[in-house]
């Protein structure tokens, strides 16, 4: 299980190294930032990469009730592509120690913008 730091964005061009994942990896979720997660799949097939903080359970939704976070949020990095998630836009299920589970065949960043 590797720690994957955050990037601070700098003005201009900036390096932005990747972390492989393993099957349990951890990021650091900061909540007055804007971070972005990006994950890339350098393998033939789909995976799927699932957020969860180990804090979560459940979050009340105006007009939907009560919602379960617990099992996390299930991620599809499709084959030989990328995605992008905004952390604070899913910041219920970024409560307490943040894991990322599932992601052998994955690169990730959190770029703090």
């Amino acid at each position: 299980m590797a720690a994957i730091a955050s990037i601070t964005a700098g003005i201009g061009a900036f390096t932005a190294a990747e972390t492989a994942l393993s099957a349990s990896d951890t990021i650091t979720f900061t909540p007055a930032a804007k971070q972005l997660l990006t994950l890339r799949n350098t393998t033939a097939s789909p995976v799927v990469v699932t957020l969860d903080g180990a804090d979560g359970t459940t979050v009340a939704v105006d007009g939907i009730g009560t919602v379960s976070v617990a099992a996390g949020l299930a991620i599809t990095v499709p084959a030989t592509n990328s995605v992008a998630v905004v952390l604070s836009t899913v910041r219920n299920y970024c409560q307490g120690v943040v894991t990322l589970s599932g992601g052998v065949g994955v690169s990730a960043r959190v770029i703090n913008l």
